[in-house]
């Protein structure tokens, strides 16, 4: 079987498909242990059978062409990194916010933090959203959401207007969290997953460099209302560009076509004999044509609870390593994106280093540098899993692509440490620099990679668990963020950041040992438990995860 053939690379993307892929693989009873052998006539990658398994209809998103796959996830990708740096980029503006409305620097930094929580808490209401009405309208309303914010922002001649307008901004983008996650788990196959959500969570960590870009524009000598205006083009551009390529992505296979791959009989189960394919007189669907892609609805699931799968979701924090991503993303969030962005200004501004308020945002420099030579490593996890994973006679476990943490789980704490005792000391300024590049190269491994071990621990519950992730974690940024200058003013940076920070985040990274050995047996005790059995009602079949 040809790579080609697997990954599906036709090149007219509303072109009936010369070849549609076909696979055997399956879920195992324990979720999050699939069974990848390769039965005859099989699509393979690695040497591995296809999951999940796709329907034999063009029109299903596993089934579409790479450069269709590609175009969404860049589109999805880019939409993370322009909302994710118009939450952080105003972070240098904190002084000039002080004095232009008359409050105080912590009032000012609320213009940050609020909006990050409106980010967060956003999801409860879009993810339900995109579930009952489908992925592409909430993702076209989510843009105009948050480019009616921007243009607001960029209006503001009040506190509370800019308050105002940053909060509808950042709870219009929350979706660009969830959703591309989502997606990635709709059209891309499991040996995909860890480098496409890598990809993805590039973008999403470059958006911390939001504060470069407005920095440099200040340094221009113009307004930071620029900021807003330069955001709001881009996205405008952004929303165009949704609405003609992103394509609804929901789908559901227990409705395909007749012709669908068979599944494996239970005496063959662990073997790699497959029943024989039945041949359907049915014709196949033609692909759906480029106008029909357009429309702005065509999905509606009226067996989704909207109120319920909110609400479901917090159970989702009684679910290990579920948690364990809530943690990563938020204390990593909390000290990145703004522990460094509320106390590099102040320090760097300040004698002995004296540098204008105008490059206090070159410390997303070292965001570039430590997420720039974390880019190769992005298709490390996917590799890692294929090779254990043919070691294990095909058998996949979800824990097989941790071990590429294991560097990362030193390093990140280790950077902390440089960054709070160069603080505390007015050590040289290349230490800021070294203790965020650490952090923030660390911090990609645990973005991408504990993110890509949940989905395939609980990915029949996908949605309900991207609502929990998106709400804990920006609550718990949200809380290192409150009231941050004021502890480091009275404890210290070597305190703080060097100390309790340091601890914080060295305790939530050994937490990898647990998952890497006794992973299994968690996901195997979490199956039969209540929790299991509430989730039932919205657990689907493998051949029904898309939907």
């Amino acid at each position: 079987m040809s790579r080609r053939a697997a990954y599906g690379l036709h090149v007219d993307t509303n072109e009936q498909p010369k070849h549609l892929i076909h696979s055997h693989a399956h879920e195992e009873d324990v979720p999050g242990t699939v069974n990848l052998q390769a039965a005859e006539g099989d699509d393979t990658a690695y040497g591995q059978a296809l999951f999940p398994v796709p329907a034999e209809d063009p029109n299903d998103p596993l089934q579409w062409s790479n450069f269709k796959k590609t175009m969404i996830l860049i589109i999805c990708s880019l939409y993370s990194f322009l909302s994710n740096s118009a939450l952080l980029g105003p972070s240098v503006y904190i002084a000039i916010f002080a004095q232009e409305f008359n409050v105080s620097a912590e009032d000012a930094s609320g213009l940050i933090s609020y909006s990050n929580l409106a980010f967060g808490f956003g999801s409860l209401v879009f993810v339900p959203a995109y579930l009952k009405f489908g992925r592409r309208p909430v993702m076209l309303l989510s843009m105009i959401i948050y480019v009616a914010g921007l243009i607001g922002a960029s209006q503001a001649t009040t506190y509370s207007g800019l308050m105002a307008a940053r909060v509808v901004h950042g709870f219009g983008s929350c979706v660009c969290e969830a959703l591309p996650v989502q997606l990635v788990n709709d059209i891309f196959f499991l040996h995909e997953r860890g480098k496409r959500i890598g990809y993805y969570t590039v973008c999403l960590c470059l958006g911390s460099t939001g504060p470069l870009y407005a920095g440099y524009m200040l340094a221009g000598g113009y307004s930071w209302r620029l900021f807003f205006y330069v955001e709001f083009a881009f996205g405008c551009a952004l929303l165009i560009l949704a609405f003609l390529f992103v394509e609804e992505t929901a789908y559901n296979r227990k409705q395909a076509t007749p012709g669908s791959p068979a599944t494996l009989s239970e005496d063959e189960k662990g073997g790699v004999v497959a029943d024989h394919r039945e041949e359907s007189s049915t014709a196949l669907p033609k692909r759906r044509s480029f106008v029909q892609t357009l429309k702005f609805w065509g999905h509606y699931d009226p067996d989704v609870p909207f109120f319920m799968t909110s609400l479901r979701s917090f159970t989702y924090y009684l679910v290990p390593c579920v948690l364990w991503v809530v943690t990563s993303y938020g204390i990593n969030i909390g000290l990145g994106a703004l522990a460094f962005n509320y106390t590099f200004p102040l320090k760097i501004a300040a004698p002995p280093y004296s540098w204008s308020q105008t490059n206090t945002g070159l410390i997303a420099i070292a965001y570039i540098i430590g997420y720039g030579l974390s880019i190769p490593f992005t298709p490390s996890s996917d590799r890692l899993a294929a090779y254990l994973t043919r070691k294990n006679n095909g058998i996949r476990e979800a824990e097989m692509r941790l071990g590429v943490l294991l560097p990362a789980m030193i390093i990140g704490p280790a950077g902390l440490i440089v960054y709070g005792l160069t603080a505390q000391h007015d050590l040289h300024w290349v230490g800021y620099f070294a203790g965020v590049a650490m952090v923030d190269f660390a911090a990609y491994f645990y973005f991408s990679f504990t993110l890509a071990y949940s989905v395939d621990s609980y990915n029949a519950n996908l949605s309900e668990m991207l609502i929990a992730m998106n709400l804990g974690k920006q609550a718990i940024s949200f809380g290192m963020g409150f009231s941050l200058l004021e502890w480091i003013l009275k404890d210290g940076y070597a305190t703080i950041i060097a100390g309790v920070f340091t601890a914080i985040l060295l305790l939530n990274n050994l937490a990898l040992l647990i998952f890497m050995f006794a992973g299994k047996r968690i996901r195997i005790a979490i199956s039969k438990s209540w929790l299991a059995r509430m989730h039932g009602r919205t657990i689907k079949s493998p051949e029904d995860l898309a939907h």
